[in-house]
């Protein structure tokens, strides 16, 4: 059964959207949490399995690569695995009691089947070892996303979920130009295989329009600065429950896509021959400083924090675009680390918007008294995005300083903490209105707390101080995966 677990990954939750399709239940969600927690296990194991540096290679159809499909895990999109796996388990528990006030009984089996399949897609886009297989399973995970943001409660969410749709689109489109110039190009769609074929017509203007068209497909995909338009809508209007989704996976899955097309298919060269790295580092310095200038004026907590999103990815462009070892182990370390803070984030949110019907900072005075485990969350996970030691964020944060000073570029440290002074401004927002003003009269809790929204919440924000203080995982298998990166031995 562990020879299967690669296509399995991708299978089990493949299975589950019909089926959810076809129950049309309400205990169709424990089919969802068998899945879930079966993907979070597949992912484990496959992890113990590549660990050490190794890599498994899984023939779809037993036709050997590069001829047929190949699934090809490693140590990179192992680690990825894990978060999205994890984050898919916890966010189908806090689904329980989240959907039962933000979407009608009758929609219940629409949102676990798209569910199903934007996991399928996810762990699809991190398994293949095939470029065409990329664009697929990416398309799989963004048309069932464009459902899943559609489902929230004000007309908002249609309008963001159309703009989603046109700029994914648009991203989608120039992926697969790109993918499609690579294959005339080698004449293979095995990403490992084209890597080889590459070398020798890698600085040739189709492979550098190839890259130049994949850049910018994937930038658009990701949210980075200015290509973001699609995201704060999308995160403030869809349901609690998707939002918590999407911000720990989304944009992470993406940056993964271009950590393997940079790194496993065009290598570290390509960079000289394009004007990348400066045009990176300065789209990230931007998103840095912009988003969150932008998050500091926003008067709801989720585009607050949706604008933050946008900036932290700034961080981790900013680690590629570096391109050292330090830089590389930021990025990746920074793609789990701000999936577990934003993910605490958002379910704490989403407890927010479940008790009070709210998530407007004029609606929360007080909250620190109203609902203050809650708010303690929050800051905690807020401290995280600053990159306060004791946070895993401090983890990634410091390692990018390093990654600066490595190449001798003092001023992008000094950006980097000056960056991280907006972010204090930002989250000192939250505990002004939550700590610093009194509830407004008659503010009480409309509903009770279950346990299933206390308790996904609660792991992630204990996970947000448990890997800032025991860094063995995650930057142990950060570690390991820039080796593979880098072709280390």
């Amino acid at each position: 059964m562990m020879h299967h677990f690669p296509v399995l990954q991708v299978v089990v939750p493949l299975i589950a959207a019909p089926l959810a399709l076809l129950l049309r239940q309400r205990r169709l969600v424990y089919v969802l949490l068998l899945v879930s927690g079966a993907c979070l296990g597949i992912s484990l194991a496959l992890w113990s399995a590549v660990q050490d540096g190794s890599v498994i290679s899984y023939a779809i159809g037993s036709w050997p690569p590069p001829w047929g499909i190949e699934y090809r895990i490693d140590a990179l999109n192992a680690f990825v695995m894990v978060l999205v796996s994890a984050t898919a388990l916890l966010t189908v528990i806090f689904s329980l009691h989240s959907i039962e006030i933000e979407l009608p009984g009758h929609m219940h089996y629409l949102f676990y089947t798209m569910f199903a399949l934007c996991l399928s897609g996810l762990l699809g886009i991190a398994a293949t070892g095939d470029a065409f297989n990329i664009f697929v399973f990416l398309e799989v995970s963004s048309l069932s996303t464009y459902v899943l943001i559609a489902m929230g409660r004000q007309r908002k969410a249609l309008f963001a979920a159309y703009r989603y749709l046109i700029m994914g689109t648009i991203g989608a489109t120039l992926i697969v130009i790109g993918i499609g110039m690579l294959y005339l190009l080698t004449g293979t769609l095995n990403l490992h295989d084209m890597a080889t074929r590459l070398d020798t017509t890698q600085n040739t203007r189709p492979a550098l329009m190839a890259l130049a068209f994949i850049s910018v497909g994937v930038f658009l995909k990701l949210a980075l600065f200015p290509l973001h338009q699609w995201l704060p809508n999308a995160y403030a209007y869809a349901p609690s429950t998707v939002s918590v989704f999407l911000a720990a996976t989304a944009t992470k899955v993406a940056i993964y896509v271009l950590l393997r097309f940079y790194f496993t298919v065009f290598g570290q060269d390509s960079f000289t021959e394009l004007p990348l790295r400066p045009l990176i580092i300065l789209l990230a310095l931007s998103g840095m400083f912009i988003a969150s200038i932008i998050a500091i004026y926003q008067q709801d907590l989720k585009r607050l924090f949706a604008f933050s999103s946008v900036a932290q990815v700034g961080y981790i462009l900013l680690g590629i675009g570096i391109g050292n070892a330090s830089g590389l182990l930021s990025a990746v370390l920074h793609l789990f680390n701000h999936g577990i803070a934003k993910g605490a984030v958002f379910l704490l949110l989403g407890i927010v918007a479940y008790a009070m019907g709210s998530t407007q900072l004029s609606h929360l005075k007080g909250l620190g008294k109203t609902m203050p485990w809650t708010s303690a969350g929050i800051v905690i996970a807020g401290l995280s995005l600053i990159g306060v030691p004791g946070t895993n964020g401090f983890i990634s944060k410091w390692y990018l300083l390093l990654a600066a000073m490595e190449d001798g570029q003092w001023w992008l440290a000094f950006l980097i903490v000056s960056s991280s002074l907006l972010a204090i401004a930002y989250v000192w927002r939250f505990i002004e209105i939550a700590y610093l003003q009194a509830p407004d009269t008659g503010t009480h809790l409309i509903r009770r707390l279950p346990l299933t929204l206390v308790l996904p919440a609660a792991v992630m924000v204990l996970a947000t101080l448990y890997f800032g203080i025991d860094t063995r995982f995650t930057v142990g298998a950060a570690t390991t995966a820039v080796g593979v990166m880098l072709g280390a031995p």
